[in-house]
């Protein structure tokens, strides 16, 4: 079976909408995406690392663009926190876990061009492909 998948979805793409659909959020996209596999039935106990990317980008955009343009219940302060809206997008994946009890989602926020972020979270990953 399936050890680990890893899911990496843009942080800052919560503003965005896709190439190929302009009506379709890329947030929105990437939950939907993540949904599918975190719940389908062939991978029912197989743990994932989710990666929240470009946290950098996220950290400028989201001082401008109020993270209510993907999720409007979003209540948070205005202008944004990047800990606050940060924590709500993680929240909005890992709820969408439908077997909490079986299944572990491990989540980072990351920067893939930060170099002791990355070995950091690929020491982490290698840990829970181990285990």
């Amino acid at each position: 079976g399936v050890t680990c998948i890893i899911f990496i979805a843009a942080l800052s793409a919560y503003d965005m909408v896709l190439v190929e659909d302009d009506e379709v959020n890329r947030m929105h996209e990437s939950l939907h995406l993540f949904n599918s596999i975190c719940n389908h039935r062939y991978f029912a106990t197989t743990s994932i690392v989710l990666f929240l990317n470009k946290k950098d980008v996220f950290l400028e955009k989201i001082k401008k663009a109020h993270l209510s343009i993907c999720f409007p219940d979003y209540d948070g302060e205005c202008p944004n926190t990047y800990d606050d809206a940060g924590n709500y997008i993680k929240l909005q994946f890992l709820e969408l876990n439908m077997r909490r009890d079986v299944k572990e989602i491990y989540s980072h926020m990351t920067c893939a061009t930060d170099t002791e972020n990355v070995k950091f979270v690929f020491d982490a990953v290698t840990d829970i492909i181990i285990k």
